[in-house]
């Protein structure tokens, strides 16, 4: 495949194709060491980036090396990733003309690092994580966001319980003996 890295509208260097490639088309593999989730964490712990892509296995981890590593994400993409028989490879999803830069959507997953997008697509989600990872951690915002109303909720109707009691102790003019815990 006749490929260059140069630099990206998008982000930083990017991989342009200089000859036309046809939908379907290899293009080009995501190669490089093998590690495991772990080695992978400990390697790249507090990393501002990385070019780690996570098998399906999912025990396995490509540390991104060589012309597939340098492919920018864009939410309207001109390939996509497969893999073969333990192996990561980048398809052309359509036609795509030499000159363009070749782009694959990385749906990241598994975090809650911001990752903003700046594809510049009519269909950019803002994002570089998945559709089903944003719906996720929506979900758990919105669960954690009801489990903090619940328990002002609960402060709020302690707090009325107090006052209410402190009111008819005035109104009785004696005060109403605390329950004891036994």
């Amino acid at each position: 495949m006749a490929l260059v890295v140069r630099p990206s509208r998008i982000h930083a260097a990017g991989v342009f194709t200089t000859a036309p490639i046809r939908k379907g088309a290899r293009v080009v593999e995501y190669s490089g060491p093998r590690l495991t989730a772990e080695e992978a964490n400990r390697l790249y712990d507090g990393a501002p980036r990385t070019y780690l892509y996570g098998l399906e296995d999912g025990k396995t981890v490509i540390d991104g090396e060589g012309m597939g590593a340098y492919l920018n994400h864009s939410c309207d993409p001109n390939c996509e990733i497969d893999e073969i028989k333990n192996r990561v490879w980048i398809f052309a999803l359509r036609d795509i003309a030499a000159g363009e830069e070749l782009l694959w959507d990385y749906n990241l997953y598994d975090d809650e690092d911001p990752a903003p997008c700046y594809c510049g697509s009519p269909k950019c989600r803002g994002t570089m994580y998945s559709r089903e990872w944003m719906a996720k951690m929506r979900r758990k915002a919105r669960k954690k966001a009801e489990k903090i109303a619940a328990e002002r909720q609960a402060t709020r109707t302690q707090g009325e319980k107090a006052k209410t009691t402190k009111t008819l102790e005035k109104r009785a003019g004696t005060s109403i003996p605390k329950r004891s815990v036994a």
